[in-house]
């Protein structure tokens, strides 16, 4: 089971790293256009949709990618105060009956509208230049397809943890600070205790 979780979370973690560097080009474009249009008074007609279409694809290709780290901001207030059991059988049912709809319906469609996008070579009708945007629809179906896959993983590990009472181990890569800190927090606060156990063990023989 382990084995085939790790699998599609390699699969999440791999399209969500590769389009991660979205965001060099994002900042690249819009250091350009900043430079062109206040310094040399000629701006572009290309930076603006590139910023959308980069940051667009960062948005959906790393969907799986979060899903897959438990990042999606989540309203877990009495979620977490809850049983492990408890909280695997809410999971569960809020992904069979909220998550896999959504996903196949984006699947669904978005494929229509990348294909009819390839079909006439779509172009931004709002943009000067014409940036052609039937690469951008084809991400739509594609992001569909990762989440759907992701979703699959999270429904067997909700299963498995109804079965056994614990979650299954999940790939650890990226931390935010503040959690590393918290993390750092809590070893430190267990090495105390276990020091403080050992002189009062000590002192008592």
């Amino acid at each position: 089971m382990n084995s085939i979780l790790f699998f599609i979370d390699n699969i999440s973690a791999w399209f969500g790293k590769m389009f991660g560097w979205c965001i060099m080009v994002l900042t690249f474009a819009t250091v350009y256009e900043v430079f062109m249009r206040y310094v040399l008074n000629a701006p572009t007609t290309w930076a603006f949709d590139m910023s959308v279409q980069m940051y667009g694809a960062l948005f959906m290709m790393a969907g799986a990618y979060t899903l897959s780290r438990n990042g999606h901001v989540r309203g877990d207030v009495i979620h977490r105060l809850l049983p492990i059991k408890v909280q695997a059988g809410i999971d569960l049912f809020l992904y069979i009956i909220f998550l896999l709809p959504g996903v196949f319906a984006l699947i669904w469609y978005g494929w229509d509208f990348a294909a009819d996008s390839w079909r006439y070579k779509e172009v931004s009708w709002s943009s000067p230049s014409r940036t052609q945007i039937y690469f951008f629809k084809t991400l739509i179906p594609v992001a569909g397809f990762l989440v759907l896959l992701q979703g699959i993983a999270e429904i067997l590990r909700c299963i498995s943890c109804i079965r056994t009472g614990e979650w299954p181990p999940r790939l650890h890569d990226v931390e935010e600070t503040e959690t590393m800190l918290a993390h750092k927090e809590e070893d430190f606060s267990e090495i105390e205790d276990e020091m403080r156990s050992e002189m009062n063990s000590g002192g008592s023989k």
